[in-house]
């Protein structure tokens, strides 16, 4: 048991019930013995006075942890001083926050007495006896009693697919209320196994899935959303290996790849190709000539990112690995993500070698991709988590520990690589959102566990390979138990792991409990000595949940919104772009649109007239229509919106760096819309957890019904902008915790 726990044990040596009521009802004292524990860090001896039982420890209310055995209560005389017969309560209370402060007072009601015990810590310890009247109780008795009997959460899982058995185990252990097969009345949570669209006309409750993750993810989308970053922030996403995108780039990899290699012909970088909409390592391959792309399937160009390949990757027992780790987008505003504190690590199965002509096809040793993998010879299915072919991450780090790793910078750098590539994904999800959603028509709140793929470089730097909208979450493996014959079996690492993140993941979003107000966030962040409130595990848990372990997903955003808030540039661009929209449900800028966003932010000018402003439009319009393959709508989307945003704050902020440009335009654009218009339109809103109240909406940047008056957020990000460039984070490993 930790230090920070202490059994006190309080003997309370004559307890006698007065009053002709508890005479009459013959209560026994031996029979109301009884031993309670509550987790506290120490306790005082304590006064005594009448009130319901239930328990209140600092103003806290814990009654659920106290079991009550007695089965008759004891009125207690207001003036009577006299305590007879015998109670020994074994009380262990568990501390905290400064519980054992001087001056704290604590009240302990004791199940089946109507009695309280009272009291408050002095320099000798002592205990003060005196009235209740001068003590405010807390008073939740029937609170407590409605918590027991509060209805099971109803999950519906008809359309939970390949991750239903981990899904079956989660609603067992938490008690819930499965239904495979549907329900005609609304559930509480929807759990969709590919897309926020399994299920139609979902008109309340929770969904798994966002709308538009799945196109967001896909290998184009999210290199272009890491690309913008990357224009702006070089240095913060140097994690994401050069790209190119196929077939429209296809000339420009040439070239460059040519000009590489007249330069220095002893350079000979090798690239690897993967299908922009591929999963489970179908369709990649490597190549080291730009002339051996595969640019063609049948009479259609193919879509696809070429990169570099990370040639010196870290390995264990010469095996090259990669990291899947379970992150959970609990809500897009405020913007909260959670990391899974355990997570795969899966192996190649052949040993590692450098990239050559020779051995480029060997995909089992340079692709880590579990569904390859598993058809190898070399696959070993192990009952262990530290050995096989699939491993558990901490076994892993702990090996790396061991040689001396340090394994606090590895975490903290893949911390930042998570929160860094959701903040780069979040503008585009807004927009989908929006157009699914639109503000005024009732839906669901949405969450979404999400797998990223990285690597570790041989000087331990963190690498994106991929993010996963649908991680495998099975927990069995095939196994051929005869030739030709195959069948699944369990595997217990992923059981380990996947239920784990399920299980908490409902934890976290189960509707009975309160979300912790984020009042105090502001967009640059919080002050020095403000503290972030985490939404840890729920202090008002039903009782079934008092076995459980806590929580294995661990907070990291706004946990750390003062590191990486200044990144949320683009955010606010696509405020801009969700409040000139103007058709609900539309995703596309049309012209119209677009020249009343630049003559109401005031950008044109006589060298920037409004026929320069149409030219610009149809340009950029025109351009990205032509590589958007899938596109349904005619006009400007998000991601052409920011390339003209760009191109009007270099022309407006010349001198300046890019991102100084753009947070210049921005400053000037929210300053525009300060002023409300004339006859007070409302602006629209669009919001991805519908659920919160307006006020909590403080932590993000301006969101298009903030835009109004946004003075505030736009000098608080301006200040956190400013303050970043003078005191740059190179770690978390001072914030991080175990």
């Amino acid at each position: 048991m930790s230090e920070h726990y202490v059994k006190v044990k309080i003997h309370v040596e004559q307890i006698k019930p007065f009053g002709e009521d508890a005479e009459k009802q013959g209560v026994d004292a031996e029979q109301e013995q009884e031993e309670e524990q509550v987790a506290v860090s120490s306790f005082p001896p304590a006064s005594v006075s009448p009130d319901p039982p239930s328990i209140t420890i600092a103003g806290r209310d814990v009654s659920n942890t106290f079991k009550h055995k007695g089965t008759s209560r004891i009125k207690m005389g207001k003036d009577d001083k006299n305590i007879c017969g015998k109670h020994n309560l074994d009380v262990s209370l568990h501390g905290g926050r400064n519980v054992n402060k001087l001056g704290h007072e604590r009240t302990l009601h004791i199940k089946g007495t109507g009695q309280i015990l009272q009291g408050k810590n002095n320099e000798n310890n002592g205990v003060s006896m005196h009235p209740s009247k001068h003590i405010q109780v807390a008073r939740r008795e029937d609170g407590f009693k409605l918590a027991r009997k509060r209805r099971p959460v109803t999950v519906d899982t008809s359309k939970a697919k390949t991750s239903l058995e981990a899904l079956k185990l989660s609603i067992r252990q938490l008690k819930w209320k499965e239904f495979p097969l549907g329900r005609r009345a609304p559930c509480d949570i929807y759990w969709h196994g590919v897309s926020f669209h399994d299920s139609e006309h979902i008109v309340s409750g929770q969904v798994n899935k966002f709308p538009g993750m799945i196109e967001m993810l896909r290998k184009i989308n999210l290199s272009r959303a890491v690309r913008t970053m990357q224009e702006l922030f070089p240095e913060e996403y140097d994690f994401y290996p050069r790209s190119w995108i196929l077939p429209e780039e296809c000339q420009q990899f040439s070239t460059q790849i040519r000009m590489v290699k007249e330069n220095d012909a002893s350079v000979n970088p090798t690239f690897i190709v993967k299908p922009d909409g591929g999963s489970q390592g179908d369709g990649i391959y490597l190549i080291r000539d730009p002339s051996d792309l595969k640019l063609m399937v049948g009479s259609q160009a193919k879509q696809a990112v070429v990169q570099e390949y990370i040639q010196r990757p870290l390995l264990i027992d010469k095996l090259k690995f990669d990291i899947r780790l379970y992150v959970l987008l609990k809500s897009l505003e405020p913007l909260e993500i959670y990391i899974a504190k355990e997570g795969l690590t899966r192996f190649c199965t052949e040993p590692y070698q450098e990239p050559s002509q020779k051995n480029l096809s060997h995909v089992f040793m340079h692709l880590t991709n579990y569904s390859l993998n598993v058809h190898s010879g070399n696959f070993v299915h192990s009952n262990s988590q530290s050995t096989g072919s699939k491993r558990s991450l901490s076994s892993v780090l702990y090996r790396l520990a061991a040689k001396g790793v340090d394994i606090k910078k590895v975490w903290s750098d893949i911390i930042a690589l998570v929160i860094k590539t959701t903040i780069a994904v979040v503008p585009e999800l807004r927009v989908y959102y929006q157009a699914e959603i639109p503000p005024g028509k009732p839906g669901p709140t949405c969450f979404q566990i999400l797998g990223f793929d990285i690597l570790l470089m041989k000087n331990l730097k963190p690498v994106l390979l991929e993010v996963n909208s649908n991680p495998s979450m099975r927990i069995e493996h095939e196994q051929e138990m005869a030739p030709g014959v195959f069948e699944y079996v369990p595997s217990p690492v992923d059981e380990e792991v996947k239920v784990g993140v399920i299980r908490d993941t409902l934890r976290l979003m189960d509707p009975g409990h309160k979300r912790t107000a984020i009042s105090n966030l502001r967009a640059g962040g919080l002050d020095h000595g403000e503290e972030i409130p985490m939404e840890a595990e729920p202090q008002d848990r039903s009782p079934d949940e008092g076995a459980l372990p806590s929580l294995c997903l661990k907070q990291v955003y706004p946990k750390y919104t003062k590191q990486f808030n200044y990144l949320r540039l683009v955010e606010r661009i696509a405020a801009l772009f969700i409040r000139f929209l103007g058709v609900k449900g539309n995703m596309r800028l049309g012209p119209t649109a677009f020249r009343t966003f630049i003559r109401t932010c005031k950008l044109s000018n006589s060298n920037f007239s409004m026929a320069s402003v149409d030219i610009l439009y149809i340009d950029i319009t025109r351009r990205w229509s032509g590589t958007m393959a899938d596109s349904r709508e005619a006009g400007m989307g998000l991601q052409a919106f920011v390339e003209a945003f760009f191109y009007l704050a270099g022309r407006r902020f010349k001198s300046q760096p890019l991102r100084e440009q753009v947070a210049s335009l921005l400053e000037l654009c929210e300053a525009q819309l300060e002023t409300p218009p004339p006859g007070g339109e409302e602006r629209r809103s669009v919001s991805c957890s519908r659920a919160l109240p307006r006020s909590i909406r403080t932590q993000t940047l301006p969101h298009p019904h903030q835009l109004s008056s946004p003075g505030p957020l736009r000098r608080a990000a301006s200040q956190d902008y400013r303050l970043h460039q003078r005191l740059k984070p190179r770690s978390l490993r001072a914030n991080l915790e175990n």
